[in-house]
């Protein structure tokens, strides 16, 4: 059995998923037609990827991209240029000691990121959050949008889950656990629904504030 995974790589796709979604669930149908076309949001996969994923950890949008500045005009979006610094020339770069640390065991890890385009989402994210650093919503961010894999999710996300209460009328925000077991249901296109429930969340807010 081929278990390379379908990938999402333009608009149509994006378009063939959200019919496939509006047609199992007419909450779908209604969304979308508030949302309206959903942003593709792919970006280049690789080692500067992951580095960018543990740069934004716990820091605002603005402190990340002026670290991230500082490692790239340092060349340290690269494997080979991190291996021959220390943690401390990282930490001078701006990363915290752990952060430094993660981007070191990154790059040492010699990560084989050709097979991991040809590799099984779960594949992907097992390999990905054995790494020190890396989380499952991390790893699943990866496969999503650097990979374009279309049947990942990312169910630890709060905008998601908040997402989804509003979407399906739920009483409560559901947990990682209840959103994973609700995803399943939207496969084999649950990285069309997670980009759905973001511009949903973001259309539905703005309505609340309007009505409000």
């Amino acid at each position: 059995m081929d278990q390379t995974p379908r990938i999402i790589q333009s608009g149509a796709c994006l378009a063939e998923g959200m019919a496939w979604l509006s047609a199992r669930d007419p909450r779908f149908a209604a969304g979308y037609a508030l949302t309206g076309p959903l942003p593709l949001r792919l970006r280049e996969d690789g080692f500067a990827a992951l580095v960018d994923a543990i740069i934004g950890q716990q820091v605002s949008v603005a402190s990340a991209r002026a670290i991230r500045a500082r490692i790239e005009a340092a060349g340290c979006l690269e494997e080979a240029a991190v291996r021959a610094v220390s943690e401390e020339d990282l930490r001078g770069l701006g990363l915290s000691r752990q952060k430094a640390r993660y981007v070191k065991a990154l790059a040492e890890a010699g990560l084989d990121f050709a097979a991991l385009r040809r590799a099984p989402t779960d594949t992907v994210v097992t390999t990905l959050v054995a790494l020190p650093g890396i989380g499952r919503w991390t790893a699943e961010i990866y496969a999503m949008f650097a990979l374009g894999h279309a049947d990942v999710f990312a169910p630890n996300d709060l905008a998601l889950q908040e997402a989804a209460r509003r979407l399906l009328g739920l009483e409560a925000r559901p947990n990682e656990r209840q959103l994973r077991e609700i995803s399943a249901g939207w496969s084999p296109w649950r990285a069309v629904a997670a980009r759905f429930l973001w511009a949903y969340y973001r259309v539905d807010k703005g309505r609340e504030g309007i009505m409000g």
